[in-house]
């Protein structure tokens, strides 16, 4: 199911400004992906590049996109998440405006109301980012 840039909100709970995610590419039970512009005037956008803070956040949108529209699927209100821990974070370049970056999530393990997944930031191919995050999910 792609979720374009104008219904992307439907499934996530993050409103304007802070939206970090621009369309749902791909999304199953256990992964998902998303595209992200870099836009000049993006909250998280420092000297011309998407901050290490606007990274994470699209991760974690990425993920809560993935869990929203399975949700919405099964037609079921959209769950408020928080990101309850950050491993292994890794950035090793910042996308610049102008930029598109894909982000991959793929749920690693379930216990109780958190969800562990794994993220990864692309653009052009080259990997940016990394890292591994605990969400909590508030039914």
């Amino acid at each position: 199911m792609i979720v374009s840039q104008d219904n992307i909100t439907a499934i996530i709970p993050q409103r304007h400004p802070f939206v970090m995610i621009d369309q749902l590419i791909t999304c199953d039970e256990i992964c998902s992906s998303t595209t992200f512009h870099i836009k000049a005037d993006n909250v998280l956008v420092d000297d011309g590049e998407l901050s290490e803070a606007g990274i994470t956040e699209n991760i974690a949108q990425t993920a809560a996109a993935g869990f929203g529209c399975i949700t919405q699927q099964n037609k079921k209100p959209i769950a408020v998440g928080y990101i309850a821990a950050i491993k292994n974070l890794e950035i090793f370049a910042l996308p610049k405006v102008g930029e598109t970056i894909e982000t991959n999530v793929a749920i690693t393990d379930q216990v109780f109301d958190v969800t562990i997944i794994s993220g990864s930031v692309k653009c052009n191919g080259k990997l940016l980012a990394s890292c591994e995050m605990k969400i909590y999910i508030k039914e």
